[in-house]
């Protein structure tokens, strides 16, 4: 094997990874982004409430708000999806395996990417209030009593609507699914069950979050599930080093290194905007 890699196959995979990385991941578009951050940490500002005061004469002194201002700190860690492969040769090169490979690396940095806006909510440490497995029936899974109660925690703090989130497990899209309101065409415009998705409900966007290596939704031993609803501005996802990719010949292995890596960072930026859903599962 040649240990000249093509600049055209370098392009083409590192091309092929970053656009396989944009629908890797699912949780990306449903947070508050900030981009090219330079070095470890990165502050976001969290301000709160502003109360309007009546004017009491003409030309009377500005009453400031004194809005509160705090800023939360988001820690950027790097992480790394790296192969070593003997696909790649300058003179041919096999598309349909630097396909595979792409779509490996991507996948799995998207996970990664996941998962940290997973952590953020777990580590949130409060929320504007928690469902208990309890509402709708001890020990039920996931059910329509959950996702009414979980909304009116996100309202009584005035969330607004638009851009509101849920993360459910697969068993608990399995319970929504036998929910009458959630697939009956009189309650939901959504048809829930002509491909067997949920997608959009009670003004929550759903995403169904797999058993994944990475952590995905904790479960405890007595099988209850901690989902979440949250709001895109109440998660900060912080970007250091979007996506890149870098192939080496390692001339020990006697094989190319595929690299692909990141650096980014998620925290909770206001935890009125968090709601924890549990549900207990059974097999």
């Amino acid at each position: 094997m040649s240990k000249n890699l093509s600049a055209v196959a370098s392009t083409q995979f590192d091309d092929m990874v970053k656009h396989a990385f944009q629908t890797s991941g699912k949780l990306r578009n449903y947070v508050t982004i900030r981009n090219n951050i330079v070095g470890d940490t990165y502050k976001f500002r969290a301000m709160g409430k502003g109360l309007a005061t009546q004017r009491t004469a003409p030309s009377s002194d500005t009453i400031p708000m004194d809005i509160a201002q705090s800023l939360i700190t988001c820690t950027l860690t790097n992480w790394d999806a790296d192969e070593y492969t003997d696909i790649f040769d300058s003179k041919e090169v096999n598309f349909d395996e630097v396909n595979e490979l792409a779509s490996t690396i991507s996948s799995a940095l998207g996970r990664r990417l996941d998962q940290l806006i997973i952590d953020a909510c777990i580590n949130a440490g409060s929320y504007a209030g928690t469902v208990g497995t309890e509402i709708g029936g001890a020990g039920t899974g996931m059910n329509m009593a959950k996702i009414r109660k979980a909304k009116r925690y996100l309202d009584d703090q005035g969330v607004p609507t638009e851009g509101r989130v849920m993360l459910i497990s697969a068993a608990g899209l399995e319970g929504l699914l036998g929910e009458t309101p959630v697939t009956s065409t009189d309650y939901n415009s959504v048809k829930a069950l002509v491909n067997g998705e949920l997608d959009t409900f009670v003004g929550f966007k759903f995403e169904v979050i797999e058993t994944r290596v990475e952590g995905g939704l904790p479960i405890t031993v007595g099988l209850v599930r901690d989902g979440f609803a949250f709001h895109r501005d109440a998660l900060g996802l912080a970007i250091g080093m979007d996506i890149s990719t870098k192939i080496d010949w390692i001339a020990q292995k006697k094989s190319w290194l595929s690299a692909g890596q990141m650096k980014s960072g998620a925290i909770a930026r206001d935890v009125l905007g968090i709601v924890k859903v549990q549900s207990t599962e059974v097999a």
